[in-house]
């Protein structure tokens, strides 16, 4: 696609989104991977046709207020891109476009005050809580809140798990009696602590199964992706350099088991890019890996004993780490270690389940479409159980799953294996 973009006009991400534009070749590959064309049926909703209005905004021949509607709607699942033959990196584009013209856009007074709210609540666990108890008693009073209010109100849980704190530092050789097989540092974050923090435990209690050392960096915080996928890049930076600063150097890899905080941390050097922090910001993300990727990688794992009985269990492909990461081998050959345990695969597995970080609330109708769909194509295959590995997309199945007659648990991949180890 030609184009004439001055990439130097457009601030340090500049070339990154004028080279994603002149990728594309306009081929429409995209158009059938894409979850918002599929539901709202039009050219601007697709990647195709976004990549058109973004291109035109940056050349200047088309007002910002006119593109935002279609590119507000884009999930930013990255489905795009594994089937683009040009190998467009989108998320090179949708990110830092939503960046550069946020300080160009309108927003109502609602509208500010909603991304005010989301903006400073989830990064935040302590506030994240508060927020959660506070919207118990605000549920009484949803019927006259104002949908967009309204919708918030309803995604905050009515109950939360019980508080969990973790120590900084688990060494392997308490649980093995042997040298430790590798030092890894979790990324804890923020929303899933509050959320399901027996995910994190899990985790740690794999690791340490499987002789690894395990540090929790204190100072460590939100991983960014929340904030640097609404286009608050100021907001990013400052979590990229919170979490630059706090993880030590000397360890083999840095392990998430969200998703979304996985794909947000490889894109550090993006979201620092023309700072003085944007080389370290490289190497760090050379370290950042999925914990079922470092798992598969650290090879033979001890053997799994089972469930117990015969289990069909529905794997839900995350859009951040099976699109973002190109994870999708590496969770199932774990589930498979497991003895009695049959995967089935979903129908459309590349759409995404609606809950892409903020777009509940940012976009309702079509996340509820999405949810709706995806649950049926997981229940469809009859699970005994559903797997993830995305927080966000555990409490969007979880959500739907509460408004049907149905019982099927939703875990973490690591939570599956930790049952199936019968480490708790």
């Amino acid at each position: 696609m030609l184009h004439s973009i001055e990439p130097n006009e457009h601030g340090p991400h500049g070339h990154e989104m004028a080279d994603a534009v002149s990728t594309c070749v306009h081929c429409g590959f995209c158009l059938a991977a894409c979850p918002t064309y599929k539901e709202l049926g039009q050219e601007v909703d697709s990647p195709r046709g976004r990549i058109v209005l973004m291109k035109e905004v940056l050349e200047g021949k088309m007002n910002v207020e006119d593109a935002l509607p279609h590119v507000d709607a884009c999930l930013g699942c990255l489905a795009c891109e594994p089937a683009c033959p040009s190998g467009v990196p989108y998320r090179d584009l949708i990110s830092p476009f939503r960046a550069q013209v946020e300080s160009k856009r309108k927003r109502s007074l609602l509208s500010q005050f909603q991304r005010f709210l989301t903006q400073q609540t989830l990064p935040y666990p302590k506030r994240f809580r508060l927020a959660a108890r506070t919207g118990r008693l605000a549920k009484r009073f949803a019927g006259i809140l104002p949908r967009s209010l309204r919708v918030m109100v309803d995604l905050l849980p009515d109950q939360l798990p019980k508080q969990e704190s973790w120590k900084e530092f688990y060494p392997a050789s308490e649980k093995t009696g042997e040298p430790a097989r590798a030092k890894v540092a979790l990324l804890v974050g923020c929303a899933q602590r509050v959320r399901d923090p027996d995910i994190h435990t899990a985790t740690i209690q794999v690791l340490n199964h499987c002789g690894v050392d395990v540090l929790l960096p204190p100072q460590q915080g939100c991983c960014g992706a929340l904030s640097w996928h609404v286009g608050n890049l100021k907001q990013a930076q400052k979590f990229a350099r919170q979490n630059l600063e706090a993880f030590p150097k000397d360890l083999d890899a840095i392990v998430t088991n969200a998703a979304g905080c996985g794909s947000g941390m490889d894109e550090y050097p993006l979201i620092l890019k023309g700072t003085s922090e944007e080389d370290l910001a490289k190497s760090f993300a050379e370290k950042v890996c999925d914990v079922t990727v470092f798992l598969e990688q650290l090879g033979e794992l001890p053997e799994v004993s089972g469930p117990g009985k015969a289990q069909v269990v529905a794997y839900h492909d995350a859009c951040h780490l099976a699109n973002a990461q190109g994870v999708k081998s590496q969770p199932r050959q774990l589930l498979n270690k497991i003895p009695g345990l049959r995967i089935a695969e979903v129908a459309d597995s590349h759409l995404c389940c609606g809950s892409a970080g903020t777009y509940n609330v940012d976009q309702p109708e079509v996340a509820e479409a999405l949810g709706k769909q995806k649950t049926s194509s997981l229940l469809a295959t009859n699970p005994d159980l559903i797997a993830t590995g995305n927080i966000g997309c555990m409490t969007q199945l979880k959500n739907h799953l509460d408004s049907r007659p149905s019982n099927v648990p939703v875990l973490h991949t690591l939570q599956v294996l930790r049952n199936a180890y019968r480490l708790k």
